[in-house]
């Protein structure tokens, strides 16, 4: 179970929104490029963002290039879990690969400041601010499995592969 306060953000947010290409040359120290994590969205996001608060967009979310860096550096800001209408594929799997859980529901219910809770396993996510639930398609079981593990690489180095 994933409990948090919702950050909201809309349509089309990019990799480049999400980590800003100026700060490229910190890639190689992603505790440092994640201070930098979605700045040119929401220049407090990080100040406010607290450890196991969910971070919830609209459209394609995660839209971009394809870099892994995009994901990691929500999940250091301290995202327990994105939820989104719709993601980019490639940052969707990157999200999971990385054991960020990545849901696609409707987020019009949300509003920045919500408290929600997410259920993986049940398919449900709760905005507890407002006493609503929504439904969402069950993950794949691998997939959840990669999640409980905290990413692909553990799954792969626990289990021997795929």
């Amino acid at each position: 179970m994933i409990k948090g306060k919702i950050h909201l953000f809309g349509d089309g947010v990019s990799t480049d929104l999400i980590c800003p290409g100026r700060y490229y040359h910190l890639r190689g120290n992603l505790p440092e490029l994640a201070k930098h994590a979605l700045e040119d969205a929401d220049k407090d996001f990080v100040k406010n963002m607290k450890k196991g608060d969910i971070v919830a967009a609209g459209e394609n979310f995660g839209c971009g290039s394809s870099r892994e860096h995009a994901a990691i550096v929500i999940k250091l800001a301290g995202a327990s879990c994105v939820i989104a209408k719709t993601f980019a594929r490639i940052f969707f799997r990157n999200c999971i690969n990385i054991g960020l859980p990545a849901i696609e529901i409707d987020t019009s219910d949300f509003e920045a400041g919500d408290e929600a809770e997410v259920d993986l396993e049940g398919g449900v996510v709760r905005n507890l601010t407002k006493g609503t639930e929504q439904k969402f398609p069950e993950l794949p079981e691998k997939m959840i499995a990669i999640l409980n593990s905290g990413g692909l690489v553990n799954y792969i180095k626990e289990n021997g592969g795929l």
